[in-house]
């Protein structure tokens, strides 16, 4: 039973941690502030390090939560699979509890593929990384995963429209070391660690939307980053098996996007 204790707490000790760390939050010091540079010149080394990465792959954890009519939450589980090389290719692979699909991008074409139904769309798509992650988004409104810590500019993109920001302090994620910095914009709250030292890959992303009741978040965390990966350009390239049917991607005009 203890063991049991440990692993599982009830509903009562769930509740009684929780409010020990609004206490903790309530006396740290730590408080809303204007962003500070500290957290904006260490989310700039993460983006800059990424975006010299010739190539790098990845997995991801992830939790989604919804909030029900009661007020209740649901976590739904999902996992990722991602690789870049740039300029012009990358792959994820996304299977979870509400979601399993493929995404290819070759340097010409991105596919999107259903692994279990057996369609897939393929799409001609611009010539790098970031101009294709855009057209997917504006043309066919498909986010990839990791779009937002792909793109070159990642930063700008991150950090605009933020209104607070600070280095919350060290952490460890996954065995690692890591800063935790945390910012606030218009409806929604993020936080993200990424590994301390020279290296600072992203360790963990949290999205909190603070204007849907119940404030749901999504959580990434990341495993397993490479960054000297041996990409062969065939992982980047869909071939259909057999009994694979090929159907238009619906872009957002409602006009059929396929090739």
């Amino acid at each position: 039973m203890m063991k049991k204790y440990i692993n599982t707490p009830s509903p009562k000790a769930a509740r009684t941690l929780i409010a020990a760390s609004v206490l903790l939050a309530v006396c740290n010091p730590l408080a809303a502030q204007p962003v500070s540079s500290d957290a904006t010149v260490a989310l700039k080394r993460m983006t800059e390090y990424l975006a010299g990465l010739p190539a790098y792959s990845l997995e991801t954890q992830n939790t989604l939560e919804v909030v029900l009519a009661s007020g209740q939450k649901l976590q739904f589980d999902s996992a990722t699979n991602f690789s870049a090389k740039r300029p012009d290719k990358f792959r994820a692979d996304r299977y979870g509890d509400l979601v399993k699909q493929e995404f290819y991008y070759d340097g010409k074409n991105l596919t999107l593929v259903n692994p279990e139904s057996g369609h897939y769309a393929v799409v001609k798509a611009p010539k790098t990384i970031d101009d294709a992650l855009d057209f997917a988004t504006e043309s066919l409104d498909i986010i990839a995963p990791a779009s937002d810590l792909v793109h070159k500019d990642a930063f700008q993109r991150l950090t605009s429209g933020i209104t607070e920001g600070f280095v919350v302090g060290k952490s460890i994620i996954e065995g690692q070391e890591c800063d935790h910095l945390a910012f606030r914009g218009e409806n929604v709250d993020w936080q993200i660690w990424m590994r301390a030292g020279d290296k600072p890959v992203p360790c963990k992303y949290v999205i909190t939307t603070t204007d849907i009741e119940g404030m749901p978040q999504f959580s990434v965390t990341v495993r397993n980053f490479n960054a000297s990966p041996a990409l062969d350009d065939a992982l980047f390239r869909y071939t259909p098996p057999k009994g694979a049917t090929k159907i238009d991607f619906m872009n957002t005009e409602g006009k059929g996007g396929g090739q």
